[in-house]
């Protein structure tokens, strides 16, 4: 059931780039979020250049670390396993070092150190560029740790070092933290405020992926709507800044402009959208422009206004209902997909009935289901009793799982004998004479493989599907080439 629901949580560890001049072997793996494995790749920078190549072989090396997320108990609980793992290893190669990163060394800290003696290093996500000093201390033969966070940090001046790349699609952060306070989420208190990164050092960025041969990039962030630069400082501060300031501001659908109008033949993808932060300008730049594709990640968590209030969601259901709406008139052929929680504390019958029914009216094209998973540190946390029982909470998660399938097969259905653009970017998995690939609308498209190749955009006609995966003949290549 647990695969069905999405909630497997995959590594990655990877590194396409080297230094024939450094010795020493980086082991490294991500596990959440795609901001995580963004966060790897600047990790894996930064020790690109203090002698560290990485391999994908445990047993040969130096330095092990694990990039961890803490959204969800199970997340935890993957990440220990792997400590238990390195250490393991760790007993046959005494000279290995192991670190945790991310949002769970952030949660717990010194816990990793001082309790439970399981690592070397701890390192939070605003602590990075601090690493050349953290190792150094571990090489004295001292534990390190720096979980501080930091209002200014966008690692905007460092170039990623790819991880696990098909040297097709890539991921460019635009923002870090996160100042919405959902009561369910670490995400604040392990990321911290939220800020801009500069927008020119994003489009350098996106020059550098261009000129190395990639097609598509997503604009990352826990909020991308919400992106703003007006030279420097935290949203909330943007009240204070000059009229100049404000005048020469960068908001999202500026910078996704600036993307879009800048590199016509690269494919543009955002993630992650705030149903309260989403404004209709931005609506109007993916309808513009062909290369941003029409798809709208927009978690909504809940159907139910109470439940929506209980989560300091700062939108109501007929809000949700009223954006969607909008989508749609402005984009009509744009897939949306949510992020849903099952079993709140407090929640009813009813409230769920209420997340069925919006479900009902939105049709998602595909989405992450999960039941509720109560993280510490969190106002729900702290203040709410996990009320309601599990049997209660993954029935719930079972009924939303199998109407979100349902949905699926008909939003699949309806590309049968469309001609969709699909960029080629793998292998199909299931066959060695297909490719494997995705559609403007984030949907996965398989079809033979013919004379096509990786990294090519190739016009498809879909003649069959399943409820997540469409399936064609190619009849061309697209003029994005």
């Amino acid at each position: 059931m647990e695969k069905e629901i999405n909630e497997k949580i995959q590594g990655q560890s990877l590194l396409l780039e080297t230094k024939s001049e450094n010795t020493k072997k980086l082991y490294i793996e991500s596990y959440g979020c795609a901001m995580n494995f963004s966060d790897s790749e600047i990790v894996a920078s930064i020790l690109l250049n203090e002698g560290y190549n990485t391999t994908e072989n445990l047993e040969d090396a130096d330095l092990v670390l694990v990039n961890t997320c803490s959204i969800r108990d199970k997340a935890e609980q993957t990440v220990r396993k792997r400590l238990e793992k390195y250490n393991a290893v760790k007993r046959t190669n005494p000279k290995m070092k192991v670190g945790v990163l991310g949002c769970m060394a952030e949660r717990l800290k010194e816990k990793f150190l001082e309790e439970e003696k399981i690592v070397d290093l701890v390192v939070g996500p605003d602590a990075y560029k601090d690493l050349p000093n953290l190792l150094a201390e571990v090489e004295e033969g001292r534990e390190a740790i720096n979980v501080l966070l930091s209002r200014e940090e966008t690692y905007g001046d460092i170039a990623p070092v790819r991880l696990g790349t098909n040297g097709v699609s890539a991921f460019v952060s635009i923002t870090r933290g996160c100042d919405n306070m959902c009561t369910f989420c670490v995400v604040p208190f392990t990321r911290g405020r939220e800020r801009s990164r500069e927008p020119q050092s994003i489009i350098q960025e996106v020059q550098d992926l261009w000129d190395k041969g990639y097609k598509e990039i997503t604009l990352l962030g826990q909020n991308v709507d919400s992106y703003l630069w007006y030279g420097g400082g935290l949203k909330k501060d943007f009240e204070k800044a000059t009229e100049m300031q404000k005048a020469t501001s960068v908001k999202f659908e500026d910078l996704l402009e600036m993307v879009a109008n800048g590199f016509p033949k690269m494919r543009i993808r955002f993630s992650t959208s705030n149903p309260q932060d989403m404004h209709e300008p931005v609506l109007h730049v993916i309808a513009k422009y062909p290369n941003v594709c029409n798809h709208i990640h927009l978690p909504v968590q809940s159907g139910s206004n109470r439940i929506l209030a209980e989560m300091n969601r700062l939108h109501t259901r007929e809000e949700y209902r009223q954006l969607i709406d909008k989508i749609h008139s402005i984009i009509p052929n744009c897939s949306v997909t949510q992020d849903m929680i099952a079993g709140f504390p407090t929640e009813t019958e009813q409230d769920h009935q209420d997340t069925l029914s919006l479900m009902e009216y939105v049709k998602y094209s595909f989405g992450y289901m999960y039941a509720y998973s109560e993280r510490p540190g969190t106002l729900a946390g702290r203040k709410m009793e996990d009320d309601v029982p599990e049997e209660t909470k993954f029935r719930r998660l079972q009924e939303i799982v199998d109407l979100q399938r349902k949905h699926s097969g008909m939003r699949t259905q309806e590309f049968v004998g469309q001609t969709v653009e699909v960029l080629v970017e793998k292998t199909s998995k299931k066959s060695d004479t297909d490719l494997s690939g995705r559609n403007s609308q984030n949907i996965t498209v398989v079809f033979p493989k013919e004379n096509y190749k990786i990294g090519e955009f190739v016009n498809v006609l879909i003649t069959n599907c399943t409820s997540g995966t469409l399936i064609g003949k190619a009849v061309g290549l697209s003029e994005m080439n």
